[in-house]
């Protein structure tokens, strides 16, 4: 059998172990609460880890964008929720086309997208679900809570459109000073959209779908009456970030890059081979500090180039040319998209590769 030793470098590697562990307590928290799990899958964008998170107890997937649904439909998959603003004719055929093939649904946060799918779907004498996206703090998109149910029932009265609920992202968390501050910030992103849904039902407007979403907050949200559905994804792998966050430990790490040491020019500084293509130039969260932890070192990644990974070295410590270190990326799901393969290891033991299928679908 193959060694992690053996594998040349830089090389994204999976710890199936680590993962079957989180994927199983997400679930597990998910199942204990009541709500439905459905993982956000631009973490990994693999079907078989998405297979993994179906057989323990998730309902379906999210996805971002049309072309990563159209691979997950061609693995098997049967429901889908884009969790993004899908905008146009064009797009709109495309999911026209899905509907034949999944159960599916898409997010607006305005009765001008909306209106633009139902347009396709109304002329084929068919409806799309759409859920309404609610601004619960992060100010990216969404609509403003106390506007949800006017928004919301207009979308429930356009043609070729199905309003099925609400749906929000908590994305503030990430930069959150520590857990009291996530579980606060996890408790009003439930309950003002909680509040959202009602204010949507009192208008005569029927809404299925209450959906949450993001690693940070999941475990606190899943327990706020009136959510229904949870879509966390970075739990699946984790990274440094999380680490930060208070959210997980290193152990709970499932994905690292496994670097060469390619040089090492001075005493304080070393350089490996993974710069900006294999790690991303995404920042350490909440705060920013390096491009990656070098596990079992305290020295870090300084600085990225396209290939180059400068490690600002700790004193006390030494590296050398030829020295294979695990890197520890602060953003796991931006690793993903820039690598076709993950490696699958056990302890050492190299156990095959997945395809990364849906990486580089961003239409």
């Amino acid at each position: 059998m193959t060694s992690l030793h053996d594998l040349e470098t830089p090389v994204v590697v999976v710890d199936l172990d680590v993962v079957d562990q989180n994927v199983r307590r997400m679930a597990a928290c998910a199942k204990e609460s009541g709500a439905r799990l459905r993982p956000h899958a631009k973490t990994h964008k693999i079907p078989e880890l998405a297979r993994l998170q179906l057989a323990a107890g998730a309902v379906g997937i999210s996805l971002a964008k049309i072309g990563e649904a159209e691979v997950f439909a061609d693995a098997g998959f049967d429901d889908v929720f884009l969790a993004y603003p899908v905008i146009g004719a064009e797009k709109a055929r495309r999911l026209l086309a899905l509907s034949d093939r999944m159960r599916l649904a898409i997010g607006a946060d305005g009765v001008e997208g909306a209106a633009s799918v139902g347009v396709v779907f109304g002329a084929a004498r068919r409806r799309i679900d759409v859920l309404l996206k609610v601004d619960c703090g992060y100010h990216r998109v969404g609509v403003a809570p106390e506007n949800a149910a006017q928004i919301a029932k207009r979308i429930a009265d356009l043609p070729g459109v199905a309003l099925r609920g609400v749906f929000t992202h908590a994305g503030h968390a990430y930069l959150a000073a520590g857990r009291a501050e996530i579980e606060e910030i996890a408790r009003r992103e439930g309950e003002i959209l909680a509040s959202a849904a009602a204010s949507i039902r009192a208008e005569g407007v029927p809404v299925e779908e209450v959906s949450v979403g993001s690693t940070p907050t999941a475990k606190t949200v899943l327990s706020v009456p009136g959510v229904t559905e949870c879509r966390p994804g970075n739990y699946v792998y984790h990274d440094a970030s999380q680490v930060s966050l208070g959210t997980c430990s290193v152990e709970d790490c499932a994905m690292t890059v496994l670097a060469t040491v390619v040089s090492v020019p001075a005493s304080e500084r070393a350089v490996l081979d993974c710069g900006s293509k294999t790690l991303s130039s995404d920042p350490l969260r909440p705060r920013a500090d390096g491009h990656g932890w070098i596990l079992g070192r305290k020295s870090r990644l300084e600085k990225l180039s396209e290939e180059h990974g400068v490690v600002r070295v700790e004193p006390g410590e030494t590296f050398r040319v030829g020295e294979r270190v695990r890197v520890l990326p602060n953003h796991a799901c931006v690793v993903s998209n820039l690598h076709d393969r993950v490696t699958l290891v056990r302890g050492d033991e190299v156990e095959g590769d997945w395809a990364v299928a849906a990486r580089g679908r961003v239409r």
